[in-house]
């Protein structure tokens, strides 16, 4: 994950302030240069890592930190809201138009994922209501139309395309089109290039000249470490950026890009990729980042997943269950199943608070699920209502159709049990009522 070396190095930092009950300006000055040199190494530029620890210096060194009970605390409190300043701030959403369409262009060099972010853009606000089209302006590179219209079609979302033609007529035309047909949001997928050149800005300049964006969205790799943030300033010098779409944050990144495209542009990220599939986009927070950095989880994140996948019906009814502790294995298939869909379990556990450093190099079996599932399928819907019931034959049979072994069944039902002690001791589950239910 990204910020992982940033995130350990970090929390190694704190662990020396935490040790000390009281703390000296010296102490504060010796950390502050660990984290310097934390930062640097995750690819932070560097003016902007020299800036970020003067400032937090400056606070950490006040008599309200020194003299206060939790030094320590007021250090990292002090950190968390620094990062979350140098990142923005605040979320910076995408400016929807008055009047549709709203035309969002994006751009950026070539392999940096344009295309698949335009679905994966279109995809996000189809959920929300909206009717995008995607635009195929990218007419230089092989099968670039063919791939736009299967990442489309995947999301659900018309495509429209005139061929290898001009890319500025071809915008124009979209933009008609989308009025014409009723599209509010018209997502237009320019072409790249392994540099920056004058041929690629000025078709950039042209198609911005000709329909007139309300969002230029930059695509960048965060693999690319400082050199994104290189590629955004000249972007944003040439073209006149309004935000970043960072991808790959999910990847072996050491996220120094994520930290620096502010501060260097003056541009917010306001999307990040995190996966391949999708719905692997989220919007961008500042402080839930920051909050990830060091260790702290993002539970608001957590919960925004689970109520994208969660049916707030059968929440209700589970909700219910849970009070009058009546769950089965059914509802445990059901939730299980939900689950999956948020994404890789070891991103979903990261996010919970103090969990992300327990499980940091834990081997997290994502196939201990479908093993699961696998096993309840098995069931009969009486055995899955009445786990009770099931005996040595019922369980050797379980086993043989789910491909497991006795012990998995039994392992299974045992940790059901538990499960459903431990709802009953915890009384009226009162809290559980607007949240979903999660087995693990």
């Amino acid at each position: 994950m990204a910020f992982e070396g940033l995130a350990d190095k970090l929390a190694a930092a704190f662990k020396k302030l935490r040790s000390k009950g009281k703390l000296t300006e010296v102490d504060v000055k010796e950390v502050m240069r660990e984290v310097r040199l934390a930062l640097l190494e995750a690819d932070v530029n560097f003016k902007i890592a020299k800036e970020f620890i003067v400032k937090v210096t400056e606070r950490a060194i006040g008599i309200e930190v020194l003299e206060s009970l939790t030094p320590a605390q007021q250090v990292i409190r002090i950190v968390n809201e620094e990062l979350t300043v140098l990142m923005g701030g605040e979320q910076s959403k995408i400016n929807f138009a008055s009047k549709p369409p709203t035309v969002v262009m994006l751009c950026g060099l070539q392999g940096s994922g344009k295309t698949t972010h335009a679905a994966k853009l279109a995809a996000m606000f189809k959920k929300q209501g909206k009717r995008p089209l995607l635009v195929a302006c990218d007419v230089y590179r092989p099968a670039a139309i063919k791939q736009l219209q299967v990442v489309g079609e995947k999301a659900g979302v018309p495509v429209f395309e005139m061929g290898a033609g001009d890319p500025v007529k071809i915008a124009k035309a979209a933009v008609l089109h989308a009025r014409d047909y009723g599209n509010d949001l018209v997502i237009i997928d320019t072409a790249g290039r392994l540099h920056i050149d004058e041929v690629l800005m000025d078709e950039l300049k042209s198609i911005k000249t000709q329909v007139a964006p309300h969002e230029i969205l930059l695509v960048v790799d965060a693999m690319t470490g400082q050199d994104a943030v290189n590629v955004a300033s000249a972007f944003n010098e040439a073209l006149g950026i309004d935000g970043v779409i960072l991808t790959k944050l999910d990847g072996d990144t050491r996220g120094g890009a994520a930290l620096s495209v502010r501060a260097v542009t003056g541009k917010p990220i306001k999307l990040v990729g995190m996966g391949e599939k999708l719905e692997d986009i989220e919007s961008f927070h500042p402080e839930r980042m920051a909050s990830r950095i060091l260790g702290m989880g993002d539970v608001l994140t957590l919960i925004e997943k689970a109520q994208l996948q969660f049916d707030d019906k059968q929440t209700v009814e589970m909700a219910k269950k849970l009070k009058s502790n009546n769950i089965d294995l059914e509802d445990f298939l059901v939730q299980m199943q939900q689950i999956k869909k948020m994404g890789p379990l070891k991103s979903i556990l990261e996010m919970m608070p103090g969990v992300g450093s327990q499980i940091k190099d834990a081997d997290i079996d994502e196939k201990q699920l479908v093993r699961v599932e696998a096993i309840i399928t098995s069931m009969t819907p009486k055995e899955r209502q009445k786990p009770e019931i099931i005996n040595p034959p019922r369980k050797r049979r379980i086993a043989a159709g789910s491909g497991t072994r006795v012990e998995d069944v039994n392992r299974l039902l045992k940790q059901f049990e538990q499960m459903r002690k431990l709802m009953k001791q915890m009384g009226g589950m009162s809290k559980m009522k607007k949240r979903p239910f999660m087995p693990f």
